[in-house]
This record gives structure tokens, sequence and C-alpha cells, in this order.
């Protein structure tokens, strides 16, 4: 879907909840269906390729589905069409690492799509990619903390694989003036996303911000099929926004480590700033995402600026 597609939507869905009367979460939502979640993710990315290509000659008959047929996806990993037309399905549990490489190739995925595709292989066999679930409460250390203090110029935070922010410095929470507002308990970056209407000034570039945001979700989600606080959230996220609906329809999955992200601040105007992300291998689930402004730009006099206001608050 295209951006200014996501945009006219984004216009016109209803947003439930705002920075002052946030929702309140329902019951949890049943677990994922990994199956079914197989399934849609391999039809997804067989649908986006055309067979020009992917090296099959334009014959003129014109085609039921868009992208390429299952049969053509099974020439090109090497498999029977009936043994495809079965992982398609989403029985996935038979699949071996070098078959899922294979189908992986033919159909052009990504790092994160590859990693996706083998998660949700896991999941069919009941394996886990680790012993780390999101699930569990996961604290935030006290050196973690410390660190985050002493990265005075820098705002950074510490979230989870669900992007709930578990800690943060003084000036990560005034850059995210408007999430921490909110009078939600938990603060959470898919929420603000979606369900807070200040989201859409906030980030200028939100249906960029918007898809990333799925995509992290949906690639978490394939890891720990089994987590209920997860599947809560993107139940509450399917309820509340149909932006995030047609998106979490997308199947799209991302990583991220390294990026530039652009903010409209309420207080200190536009934001362009780098964006690190960095797991903390010793507390394996937790993220440390830290920020930092080109040297000599607008940007980097703006972050002094708010930086100021924190030492002076």
């Amino acid at each position: 879907m295209g951006v200014s597609r996501i945009a006219r939507d984004c216009e016109r869905s209803d947003f439930s909840g705002s920075g002052d009367n946030p929702p309140v979460l329902g019951p949890y939502a049943a677990h994922v269906d990994s199956q079914t979640d197989a399934r849609e993710f391999l039809q997804s990315r067989r649908a986006r390729l055309s067979p020009e290509e992917s090296g099959f000659e334009f014959t003129g008959t014109r085609r039921r589905v868009p992208g390429l047929r299952r049969e053509e996806v099974a020439q090109l990993a090497g498999v029977s069409v009936d043994y495809y037309t079965r992982l398609e399905k989403g029985r996935l549990e038979t699949a071996s690492p070098a078959v899922l490489d294979a189908i992986a190739r033919a159909l052009r995925l990504d790092q994160a799509e590859r990693s996706h595709l083998m998660a949700l292989a896991r999941a069919a066999r009941g394996d886990q990619a680790d012993d780390t679930s999101p699930g569990r409460d996961l604290t935030v250390r006290p050196s973690l903390d410390w660190m985050l203090g002493a990265m005075s110029r820098c705002p950074a935070y510490i979230r989870n694989g669900r992007l709930d922010l578990l800690a943060s410095n003084a000036l990560g929470r005034a850059l995210y003036e408007p999430m921490f507002d909110s009078a939600a308990r938990s603060k959470n970056l898919a929420a603000f996303c979606f369900l807070d209407h200040r989201a859409k000034v906030f980030f200028p570039e939100w249906p960029d911000v918007a898809k990333e945001t799925v995509a992290l979700l949906r690639a978490e989600l394939g890891r720990h099929p089994s987590d209920e606080a997860m599947s809560e959230l993107v139940q509450h996220l399917l309820d509340g926004c149909e932006v995030f609906r047609t998106l979490w329809a997308s199947h799209d999955v991302r990583q991220v480590l390294a990026e530039t992200k652009c903010f409209e601040h309420p207080v200190v105007g536009p934001l362009t700033l780098a964006l690190e992300a960095l797991d903390v291998v010793a507390d394996p689930g937790l993220t440390m995402v830290a920020y930092a402004a080109e040297p000599g730009s607008r940007s980097e006099e703006g972050l002094s600026h708010l930086s100021s206001l924190v030492t002076a608050g």
C-alpha cells in the first residue's frame, strides 16, 4: 500500500482514544493461529512478485491471481507443486532449513522476512526461537538505568519486543513529551502511534512510522506467537484503528538497527535525529534505543535547547 493511500485512510480513521482519555484494554485475545499466519504470509509474498522479474516469460494469458503461481514458486525453489502447496497452507512443520531457505530465495525475502519465515516454522513445530519470552515481566537493571541517565545529550529509552517503554532518561521523556503526558498507565509506542491523535502531528512522516510499527509487531508476534500480552495489544489495536487493521493484513515484517526519524516537537519544533537500536545482550528481549543529532545542524540546536529546558526544570 502506498504512503499516500495510508495518509488518506488516516484522515478518515476514527482514532479511539486520545491523550486525555486513553482507551482501556479489554480481556486477553486468543492466541495467534500460526498456521493461518504462515499461510497468509507466504501468499502475500508470492502475490507481490511479477512473473517477469522472477524470470518467467510473459505468455499473454490473463492470470487469475496476482503475482506468481504456486507452481512457479515451486519451480524456483526446486520442490514439487504438491509440497509447496502444503507449505503455503501453513503446514511448515515438516520443512527443513534447506527447504525454507530455498523458499525464501524464490520469494526474494529480505533478512527480516526470512527470519519471520523461520520463526513461523518453529512455531509450527511447537519450538521456541530461544528461551526468551516477552510475556514474562522484564525489569530494567539499575546499571542500565544509570547508563540511560549518563546519556544526558542523547534521548534514550529501553523497550521490549511489544514496544513497551520500560525505562527512559529525562531527555527521552522530553522528546516523547506527548506520549509521556498521556494519562495511560503504561507507555507503548504502538498504542501512542495508532490511538493518540497527537501522533500524526508528532511524526511528520506518520504513514511511514505506522507501517514500520506494525511490521515490528508482526515480526515479534511471529517469534512469540503464544505471548498473551502481545495478542492483547494487537487485538486492542485491531479493534481501535482501521489503519492498523489494513496494515496488519499486509503481513510486512522488519527489523530496526539504524535509521533516521523526524519529529515535530511541540516545544522545540522540527527535529531530524539518527536512531540506533541495540539489543541488550545480557537481557534478551530488551532493546536500547538512542537518538543523536548531526553536529552543527538545526536539529542539534533544537535538541540542545530541549536538553537545557530539562536541566532547568
